[in-house]
C-alpha cells in the first residue's frame, strides 16, 4: 500500500512508515539524472543539486522508520557514481597519474592502473574506492544520505515527543 510516497509495514505490535519502493525507485532516478557522466557541469555545482535532492527527500521522509542498509546501499551507490565522474574529468592519463599519486598512491601503481583501459565505473569500484575516501567527498561538500536522514529524523523526535 502507498500513501504519500509512504509504504507501511508491522513491526511485531505497531505498524510503522516507511519509504515506499516507488519512492526509494523514483529517488534512485534522480540521482541517475544528476549523476549521468554527459552532463557537463562542474563537480561544486553538481554536489550542490545532488545535495538538494538529498535534503528533499531526508526531509519528506523524516518521520519514516528506514533500514540503515537501505541508507547505505544509497549512499555508495551515488558516491560510485561521483568517483566515475570524477576519474571522466581527470581526462589523460598523466593527469590521472598525477592525481592518483596526489591521493597516496605509489607512482608505479598509479601508471598501470591508468593504463589498464577499464570502464570509468570498474575503475570507481576496484581503484577510485581506496583513494577517493568519504572524507574527500565529504570535504568537496558531498552529503552522506545515512548521516543527514539520521540527524533530520532525531531533530523530527525530539520536537514531536
Amino acid at each position: 500500500m502507498k500513501y504519500l510516497g509512504f509504504g507501511f509495514t508491522k513491526n511485531k505490535r505497531e505498524w510503522k512508515a516507511i519509504p515506499h519502493e516507488k519512492s526509494i525507485h523514483e529517488f534512485e532516478q534522480k540521482r541517475m539524472k544528476l549523476t549521468k557522466q554527459n552532463w557537463s557541469v562542474s563537480l561544486e555545482e553538481r554536489m550542490e543539486k545532488i545535495n538538494q535532492v538529498i535534503r528533499g527527500w531526508s526531509n519528506s521522509f523524516r518521520c519514516a522508520w528506514m533500514y540503515k542498509k537501505n541508507m547505505r546501499k544509497l549512499d555508495s551507490k551515488l558516491r560510485r557514481r561521483i568517483r566515475a565522474i570524477i576519474w571522466k574529468q581527470w581526462k589523460s592519463i598523466r593527469k590521472k597519474e598525477e592525481s592518483l599519486v596526489r591521493l597516496g598512491c605509489p607512482r608505479d601503481k598509479a601508471h598501470s592502473f591508468v593504463c589498464a583501459r577499464q570502464g570509468y565505473v570498474h575503475c570507481a569500484v576496484t581503484l577510485l574506492n581506496k583513494y577517493i575516501r568519504n572524507i574527500h567527498l565529504k570535504k568537496k561538500g558531498l552529503l552522506s544520505m545515512e548521516e543527514y536522514f539520521d540527524m533530520v529524523s532525531v531533530r523530527f523526535m525530539n520536537t514531536h515527543v
